[in-house]
């Protein structure tokens, strides 16, 4: 079993930036960890009995930004954070490893790229406030990022995890949405084959809407519990334009509005606490059934 190993923060994060007065949202690294098991789960808290956010494979490498005690550590994989057992993580103060990217959050101040993972080398370049970067390591409290050909280090303070490529404009929501999106579907999907149940708020049960509505609680979204009060929640989206985790509402044999609702996955595909099956399942959207009886998108990230 590998212990838990204490980390030493080394940096002054007020010099790390060109501008004082910050705000900064961003959760700090305090190293690598790279996955030593063939599947190992990145759970909502530090516990087996918590629920299941994502799986990672051998050999992935996950952000470790605290230690959670009792061998479990706070880790960012996949710019999802959650909790992951110390036992199957081999963890590195220093390491270069893929991560991913990463996005400038230093409330409208430039953040300095440097030379070396210190406040007193030379500066390699400014990055804009909203700016993204490729994380390509990890040393202590600061990333080692690509930017536009050249190779430095900032620090993690003032970045956030991002599954984004591009810092232009309208393209950078987008992606960012649409990140929040998966990562909605992503936590749907481990409730397939839970039971449907008239009433059932989860999480041992579900009815359609109080299946949209547990999901994205655990988001901090509150949405309203009936499907036809949801409609009121987010704003409204055609078909073509849906995204990952927009809402889908359907209406079949009803005076209401609508009669159920789901979630977009993605595809033309829909995850839903289906009355024809009485499970948590996914459907297609632009055939057969429910492609009929399909009226309203509503996009609420």
């Amino acid at each position: 079993m590998i212990q838990p190993v204490k980390f030493l923060r080394v940096m002054a994060v007020t010099a790390a930036v060109s501008c004082a007065c910050l705000v900064s949202a961003a959760a700090a690294s305090m190293g690598v960890g790279t996955v030593q098991a063939d599947a190992l789960r990145l759970r909502s808290a530090a516990s087996t009995d918590s629920a299941i956010l994502a799986t990672a494979s051998e050999g992935d490498a996950v952000i470790v930004l605290e230690d959670a005690g009792n061998n479990w550590y706070k880790v960012d994989y996949e710019s999802v954070q959650g909790y992951m057992s110390g036992e199957y993580l081999t963890i590195s103060q220093k390491a270069d490893a893929a991560i991913g990217y990463g996005k400038v959050n230093a409330g409208g101040s430039s953040l300095n790229m440097r030379s070396a993972p210190s406040t007193s080398s030379s500066k390699v370049a400014s990055l804009a406030d909203g700016a993204v970067v490729k994380i390509i390591g990890v040393d202590g409290g600061w990333y080692k990022v690509d930017y536009n050909g050249k190779t430095g280090y900032v620090s993690s303070d003032y970045m956030i995890t991002t599954k984004e490529t591009t810092s232009r404009g309208s393209e950078t929501t987008a992606a960012a949405s649409s990140s929040m999106g998966e990562q909605v579907v992503a936590y749907a999907k481990q409730f397939l084959g839970t039971p449907y149940v008239y009433g059932g708020n989860g999480p041992n049960s579900f009815d359609c809407s109080g299946f949209t509505k547990y999901v994205y609680a655990h988001f901090g979204v509150t949405l309203n519990r009936t499907a036809t009060d949801q409609l009121a929640n987010g704003a409204s989206v055609s078909k073509s334009q849906l995204q990952p985790g927009d809402l889908v509402f359907f209406k079949a044999n009803t005076t209401k509005p609508v009669s159920h609702v789901g979630i977009y996955i993605g595809g033309g595909q829909f995850i839903h606490a289906s009355t024809n099956t009485y499970t948590v399942k996914i459907d297609n959207l632009n055939s057969g059934y429910y492609s009929r009886v399909y009226v309203y998108g509503r996009h609420i990230l």
